[in-house]
């Protein structure tokens, strides 16, 4: 179970999520539940239109996301459909007192800088591309602060820590790059879906709406033309005397007609290979139907640019016929070039632009059937084109659970006013009374504001001095809010970082120090001596302090002889040569730990710690 100063640090923490899809969703509802009380989220759901789903599961709300942006998906009629900012006011229903402030722009504009960065305790990512992840770790890099990235294939998922010069930073390892496939392949002998997939998003999307001047691979000459002008024709520019559907028709018959024919004339390439089948448009879809189509969207209830939409098609995860995907086909570039031409010239596929995943999904369909392949839904041509692997929601909590037990174990925060308090006051009130430390070594990124040693130079000694009079923000490596500050003690083999926040007023009654360490967790304080515990060890044998008294009284009758024959009284000792352990938690020796003292310059002389045989007298 957290302690108190474990929990005071998750409430005070302020947390940056990136991502609100799959991982997401889950990790809000966790930080929520583990008592994140100011937690802020950029996401791009509105964008994008990702969904994520609310399902209630016996009474409790579960929270799920997936990438599939626009569509419906029925799954036991329990998934209740919001976006963006419902899935907040889901989570504020059952921890109302916390704050949830959402961004819905993207992460890599100019507003999201460095300094907006230094304001959280930690980032944690739910992203699921990597140019974003790349951004997101250089700022975090850039500002000093914990990232938790996080990621999931299906099954499969991870969970990694990056902090600023302690770990690998996430570009750190190189990372796979996509899967190729031959040209060849793709434009003369597909065998796979993928193989039709690639055709349609590289090269016919790309054709057509695209940088007319970059080089393509596809066939793009006329096979209609009588005259050698018009045989050097680009069948992709649309002609003046014809209407959109006309051109749609012969495209078509192009790429899904003329194109195999050509391929087929290569008879040497087909002998251990199935021949493909040439699909003209004709031989389809009628004339009739296809101005049908055109007037179909008329009485469609979206806004959103939709050939499914338009034709009535609503289940994403259906199997379209042959004739299905040629309307979808058809539809889908009409209305590019009526509702969004001033894009058509400057496109490239993106797995989150509705009208391109239908116009690539009816294309590669097409293809694979002149082919050969088995069919496929839009759903799963979706996830091929944008190599998505489908969220699985046990593995996203799992996930999410993870990000936030490693956002939990993230650096030692200091609410501090940087402009009043000195550096003394920060050693003495938390680095020897806090975290007990006896030579600390504090440090800035790479540079060193207090050390102590003595091996150190005079010179530095008179610096080091001279800082400890300096206040926070007027040392040589200022400390402002949102610095890390790096605490060592080298004879204890102990280190920590503290985040430092800069804070103007506290309570002189709640807060006397002028500073509040949040994250650490002191030694526990025994009943009857109001005394802390040290790590180990036992109170069962700890006496009473009426009983100590008695036995120093005991101790003072006691001699013991040193190594050169010399006797000295036990009290004598102990008021001569006991060490300094100021700084050191009270019991943290082990009881039975001997010391060796340096009486004078002559003698040495042995001490135990060991009570119980001190005081055998006095309690027989």
């Amino acid at each position: 179970m957290a302690s108190q100063e474990q929990l005071s640090a998750i409430k005070g923490a302020k947390v940056l999520m990136v991502g609100a899809g799959g991982i997401g969703c889950e990790l809000l509802k966790t930080l929520a539940l583990s008592g994140f009380q100011d937690i802020h989220i950029n996401s791009v759901l509105e964008e994008i239109g990702n969904i994520s789903l609310i399902i209630d599961v016996g009474g409790f709300v579960h929270l799920i996301g997936t990438a599939d942006a626009g569509y419906k998906a029925g799954i036991d009629g329990a998934l209740v459909h919001v976006v963006g900012q419902v899935a907040r006011d889901a989570v504020l229903r059952f921890r109302p007192g916390i704050s949830i402030t959402p961004y819905h722009a993207n992460v890599k504009e100019s507003h999201f800088n460095v300094d907006f960065f230094k304001e959280f305790d930690v980032v944690l990512n739910g992203l699921d591309n990597l140019d974003a992840r790349r951004h997101v770790n250089r700022l975090c890099l850039a500002a000093d602060v914990p990232l938790v990235e996080s990621g999931t294939t299906g099954f499969l998922g991870q969970v990694t820590v990056h902090l600023k010069g302690k770990t690998e930073c996430y570009e750190c390892q190189p990372k796979p790059a996509p899967k190729t496939y031959p040209v060849c392949t793709i434009t003369s002998t597909p065998s796979k879906f993928v193989h039709c997939i690639v055709w349609a998003k590289e090269l016919l999307f790309a054709k057509l709406f695209g940088d007319k001047n970059q080089e393509n691979d596809l066939n793009v000459r006329s096979s209609d033309a009588a005259s050698s002008s018009e045989h050097s024709e680009d069948v992709f520019e649309c002609r003046k005397d014809e209407d959109i559907e006309q051109y749609g028709r012969r495209i078509y018959d192009h790429v899904f007609g003329h194109n195999i024919e050509v391929a087929l004339s290569n008879e040497e390439t087909w002998k251990n290979r199935n021949k493909p089948r040439p699909i003209y448009s004709k031989d389809v879809i009628p004339e009739k139907l296809t101005q049908q189509n055109g007037n179909a969207e008329k009485g469609c209830a979206t806004d959103d640019v939709s050939a499914m939409a338009s034709l009535g098609l609503k289940n994403p995860q259906d199997v379209w016929s042959l004739a299905e995907n040629s309307r979808v086909f058809l539809e889908a570039l009409r209305l590019f070039f009526l509702k969004r031409e001033k894009e058509i010239g400057s496109l490239t596929f993106d797995k989150d632009d509705q009208l391109a995943v239908e116009f690539v999904t009816a294309a590669a369909n097409i293809r694979a059937s002149s082919f050969g392949i088995p069919l496929h839904s839009l759903f799963e041509a979706k996830g091929i084109a944008g190599n998505i692997v489908h969220a699985v929601a046990t593995t996203n909590a799992i996930i999410a659970g993870l990000i936030v037990i490693e956002a939990i174990k993230t650096p030692l925060s200091l609410e501090i006013n940087t402009h009043r308090s000195k550096l003394r006051d920060f050693v003495e009130k938390i680095v020897k009374a806090k975290l007990g430390m006896n030579l600390p070594l504090i440090m800035q990124g790479a540079s060193i504001i207090y050390e102590v040693g003595d091996d150190l130079e005079e010179d530095m000694v008179a610096i080091y001095a001279a800082n400890l009079e300096k206040t926070l923000s007027e040392l040589p490596s200022p400390v402002t809010s949102g610095t890390v500050l790096t605490v060592e003690d080298l004879q204890q083999e102990f280190s920590c970082s503290i985040n430092i926040k800069h804070r103007e007023e506290f309570d002189e009654e709640k807060e006397p120090d002028g500073m509040l360490l949040s994250g650490w967790v002191e030694a526990p304080v025994a009943k009857d001596n109001s005394k802390p515990i040290g790590n180990g060890e036992s109170t069962s044998n700890a006496l009473p302090e009426e009983e100590i008294l008695e036995a120093d009284k005991d101790v003072e009758i006691q001699e013991t002889e040193s190594a050169t024959g010399k006797k000295r009284k036990l009290s004598e000792v102990s008021k001569d040569t006991t060490p300094d352990h100021s700084g050191v938690p009270d019991g943290s020796r082990n009881q039975n730990e001997v010391e060796k003292l340096d009486v004078d310059d002559e003698d040495e002389l042995i001490v135990s710690d060991d009570w119980e045989s001190l005081t055998k007298k006095k309690r027989l």
